[in-house]
């Protein structure tokens, strides 16, 4: 494991606000997926990679080809990636997972490398409070919803839910993406209380999209990925360490 190299992003949000506008940031992060693909040893993609992303039986949204199709070239030369799924993308069934190869996780999950022990996810409903969000999600999970959007036409559900979309706050305005204050945090909430019964080296989540690395206990570390629509940041294990980097191509 001494030569491993395991990389983490999230939050991409393609196709936001307009497909026009997101295509500079995709040519970005394909450029990046070029470069990592020399050295990873896995890939985690923590979410909301698309910022509207449904799958009906037969149809999925239009776009997004170069990323899809690096992502297939990643997996297909042995390199595991894996996925899981944001608010944004929660509507993921098994497109990935058939054609990609590429397992899709809709909670947390846990996993060790290398001796350290990691807890994943994109973070969304998770620790105290946003209560009006859990009780939305809820919603948009329910097998009713989902059944009943399906019965829309793609042009029409797609273009609703992308104008939907882009109306979240997280992607139209800088004014959530500052720090709140460990207190308020509920992330960091969130990973302290896991640690009063198991012990995590590292918790890794996106969601927030702001950069942060904070330490939660004596050996125990919060990290937030970013996102690649202001900082184009992503994380990267060594085997020993975990780094938050920004990408500047």
């Amino acid at each position: 494991m001494a030569d491993t190299k395991i990389y983490f992003a999230s939050d991409q949000h393609f196709g936001a606000p307009t497909p026009e506008l997101s295509f500079p940031r995709e040519q970005k992060f394909v450029a990046w997926l070029d470069e990592i693909k020399k050295d990873a040893t896995a890939l985690f993609l923590l979410g909301d990679l698309f910022d509207f992303w449904f799958e009906y039986k037969t149809v999925v949204p239009k776009g997004f080809v170069r990323v899809l199709g690096k992502l297939a070239e990643i997996r297909d030369s042995g390199i595991p990636v894996y996925f899981f799924v944001g608010n944004h993308d929660l509507w993921m069934s098994d497109y990935f997972e058939k054609e990609l190869n590429i397992p899709v996780y809709h909670t947390t999950k846990e996993f060790t490398f290398n001796d350290k022990h990691f807890l994943i996810g994109h973070g969304d409903g998770l620790g105290p409070g946003d209560k009006g969000y859990k009780r939305m999600k809820k919603v948009f999970t329910n097998p009713f919803s989902k059944w009943l959007f399906r019965w829309l036409h793609p042009d029409l559900g797609v273009k609703l839910a992308q104008h939907l979309s882009v109306k979240n706050k997280l992607i139209s305005g800088a004014e959530d993406v500052r720090f709140l204050g460990e207190d308020n945090e509920w992330l960091v909430q969130y990973s302290k209380r896991k640690l009063e019964t198991k012990h995590y080296d590292y918790f890794v989540f996106g969601h927030r999209h702001l950069p942060m690395t904070i330490k939660v206990g004596e050996n125990a570390t919060y990290i937030n990925l970013g996102d690649w629509i202001g900082y184009f940041t992503y994380g990267v294990f060594d085997g020993t360490t975990f780094e938050l980097k920004e990408y500047k191509s």
